[in-house]
């Protein structure tokens, strides 16, 4: 009993446990490293320990932690500034996590149609195998049974239509649609993005209708695509969005952006965070933002990309029983697979390099915005050695 975790066992019981991280390794306590393609599922977005985040938070640990919403500060005052310099957005709500930020965006949806009297106008329509987070509204949103048996009643005023089906969107929406909410680049999906025509056509369907587009960009967001969101990619705007994940760096923050004429309607007491707008999290959101807008930074994410996707090419040629495709936009990259996605997860650990599942029997490859070449190469070699040891 005494080496029996005292956590809930809702994350199962993992094998690997990490002491320390530095750059893009995990090491145990025992001083093995492993490169990690996980990132924190696309958390940790610069890696570990980066120098940067860690003076930063240091500094303002010494500076100030708290002082709630009921007073400004300006470490968050000066990265909702950012954010907005760099998007589509006019304002931010921070809170403490991606799930929450989506929250805020489900909230502020309805309550623009009924500020302006439209308080028929409830409910939001969403992408099959999409992932919004893991509270009651989220998990009512994507229908996935592992995550609302037992816990929703009803159906949240949420509809869901197939992905990438722009007729059976076009059917859902009724005069009680306030929005849409979709990923541009699907993460627990599979790693599928959105094709720029079909975003495309969702805008202009969400503009006949007067309803509202809001994008989740909690794992596609900043930087991870080779744009600072995935949307710029596609070319196309939405009303709201959702950010988190590589917005803090590993320091949990979450944003959610959206233009003003959504976010008048939330005024004084309509919506809250205790934790939201903390100054240390959004320093070390500015200190991520710093290297991020940095020249230059963004050219080189999609650099290590076509060096990723071109080393995938050969190894799918390679082991056609193991892999089948590569899919995603940057280094959001999903690997579809033949043989079970798990096994080749477990043969990539042995081989030192971390992984994460995703639908669609895929893995999703996750590497810090700052890999190098090298660690490339590395884990293409790794992952060679893993589909190599599979008995297919």
């Amino acid at each position: 009993m005494q080496n029996q975790s005292a956590l809930m066992a809702n994350y199962g019981h993992p094998d690997l446990q990490f002491s320390r991280g530095q750059g893009c390794y995990l090491y145990t306590e025992a001083g093995d490293a492993y490169l990690d393609f996980t990132a924190g599922i696309a958390v940790n977005c610069l890696g570990h320990c980066h120098p940067h985040l860690v003076s930063t938070l240091q500094t303002q640990a010494e500076t100030l932690w708290h002082t709630s919403n009921l007073f400004s500060n300006i470490p968050t005052e000066r990265l909702a500034k950012r954010l907005v310099e760099k998007s589509f957005a006019d304002r931010v709500f921070f809170a403490n996590s991606g799930t929450e930020a989506v929250e805020c965006g489900f909230k502020m949806m309805r309550r623009f149609h009924y500020h302006h009297g439209r308080k028929e106008r409830v409910r939001i329509i969403t992408l099959a195998q999409s992932f919004h987070g893991r509270t009651l509204a989220p998990v009512a949103a994507c229908r996935n049974p592992l995550h609302t048996e037992g816990f929703l009643v009803g159906d949240g005023g949420f509809d869901q239509v197939p992905f990438g089906d722009l007729e059976a969107l076009r059917q859902a929406v009724t005069e009680q649609t306030a929005g849409v909410i979709l990923e541009p680049v699907q993460g627990e999906g599979g790693i599928r993005p959105v094709t720029a025509e079909y975003l495309k056509a969702v805008r202009a369907l969400c503009d006949e209708h007067g309803i509202l587009l809001m994008f989740d960009e909690v794992q596609s967001g900043m930087g991870r695509t080779g744009y600072l969101f995935a949307h710029e990619a596609l070319g196309v705007t939405p009303d709201v969005l959702a950010s988190a994940k590589g917005l803090g760096g590993g320091f949990p923050i979450g944003a959610c952006l959206s233009t003003e004429r959504v976010a008048e309607v939330m005024t004084a007491g309509t919506h809250g965070s205790t934790f939201g707008g903390n100054p240390l999290a959004t320093s070390v959101g500015n200190a991520v933002m710093d290297v991020l807008t940095d020249p230059g930074f963004l050219e080189t994410v999609t650099e290590r990309s076509t060096q990723l996707r071109a080393g995938l090419d050969k190894l799918i040629k390679r082991y056609p029983k193991v892999l089948a495709e590569h899919t995603g936009l940057g280094l959001m990259v999903g690997l579809r697979c033949v043989a079970s996605n798990a096994d080749l997860i477990k043969a990539m650990q042995k081989n030192h390099l971390l992984a994460v599942k995703a639908g669609g029997n895929s893995i999703r490859l996750l590497p810090p915005l700052v890999v190098s070449p090298r660690e490339i190469d590395e884990a293409l070699n790794s992952l060679e050695k893993a589909c190599a040891s599979l008995p297919v």
